[in-house]
């Protein structure tokens, strides 16, 4: 599997040490997003709300580790990324506040909420088609002409580590409000970039990854031990954060190595969950980051003892969001 030669060069392992000083970083910029009980038959479940962060998703812990981790000779010539929507948002956040121009490689079906919130923190965004084009090619070629750094949604050692910053939080969090630490922790899984980073923030902890139906690339390369890709012809889903094709070396080692393993939820599940955090929670999940919920209200997973669920993103496009509380 090239991936483009793994995005060209070789590249460092991510480390639990890199967890730990990306948590310094973001907590210097960044409350910690709350721990919400949730009572599931007869069981408390411990949901931690991501897409309660500033750019709604938890996204710009990644972003914001990787970008202040650039050598200050580097920000001047700016970064590129490629995102649906989270990462991208995230990305632009950060290069605003560091003052660093940013152009981000967007699927032409993006949510439009999502392209103009990008759009108003000052970043460029070159569209292309998600089923026809490379979207690696399209970034490293405006790389290579403009000498920039690539910002990886997921495939990249600091944004791993960044987004394993939500596990030390929820480590923490866990203790004090659940009275122990945290057993299992349910994430929704694009590439597997937040899997890998709380993996490694709580090497304790089973890690279990969601992913939509028929998108399951992860689930089914933990499970067979080699990474596979997402077959030909997918379904159509709702949840454009995690439509990524396959996930990458650095992502599957350390996902491998703690033994993650991954399962599927549907639609029709993924929307009940939808309703059930708006209803029951008071917040708005897209439909990506309610997998993780879905998954545990479905009973495709049991609540077990100290259970977390991450609640990864928010940006959903008012009138969908509309149609998913009206049952539609």
């Amino acid at each position: 599997m090239d991936q483009r030669a793994e995005l060209r060069k070789p590249t460092r392992a991510p480390t639990r040490d890199g967890v730990t000083a990306a948590a310094s970083r973001i907590a210097e910029i960044l409350p910690p997003t709350p721990l919400l009980p949730v009572e599931l038959d007869g069981s408390t479940l411990w949901a931690k709300a991501e897409c309660l962060q500033p750019v709604g998703a938890f996204k710009i812990r990644g972003a914001w580790n990787r970008l202040v981790s650039l050598p200050k000779g580097e920000r001047e010539r700016g970064v590129v990324a490629v995102s649906s929507g989270n990462h991208a948002q995230g990305v632009a956040w950060a290069a605003r506040e560091l003052l660093m121009p940013a152009t981000i490689i967007m699927p032409s079906d993006a949510p439009r909420v999502k392209m103009d919130r990008v759009r108003e923190m000052g970043a460029q965004i070159v569209e292309y088609d998600r089923m026809k084009q490379d979207r690696e090619a399209i970034a490293m070629t405006l790389c290579d002409k403009r000498a920039c750094a690539y910002v990886h949604a997921f495939a990249d050692p600091w944004v791993i580590e960044g987004q394993g910053s939500a596990g030390v939080e929820l480590a923490g969090q866990m203790n004090r409000q659940a009275g122990g630490p945290v057993e299992r922790i349910v994430t929704c899984c694009g590439g597997g970039g937040l899997a890998s980073g709380l993996a490694l923030a709580c090497p304790d902890a089973e890690i279990v990854t969601v992913e939509p139906e028929g998108w399951d690339d992860v689930a089914r390369s933990l499970a067979d031990g080699v990474r596979r890709s997402v077959g030909e012809n997918p379904p159509t889903t709702a949840c454009d954060a995690l439509q990524t094709f396959a996930t990458f070396k650095v992502n599957f080692d350390v996902m491998r190595a703690h033994d993650v393993r991954g399962i599927w939820v549907s639609e029709a599940e993924t929307r009940a969950a939808q309703r059930y955090a708006f209803e029951r929670l008071r917040l708005v999940l897209e439909p990506g980051g309610a997998v993780a919920l879905a998954a545990m209200l479905s009973g495709k997973l049991p609540p077990g003892p100290r259970t977390a669920v991450m609640l990864t993103g928010g940006n959903v496009d008012p009138a969908s969001f509309a149609s998913v509380l009206a049952g539609e």
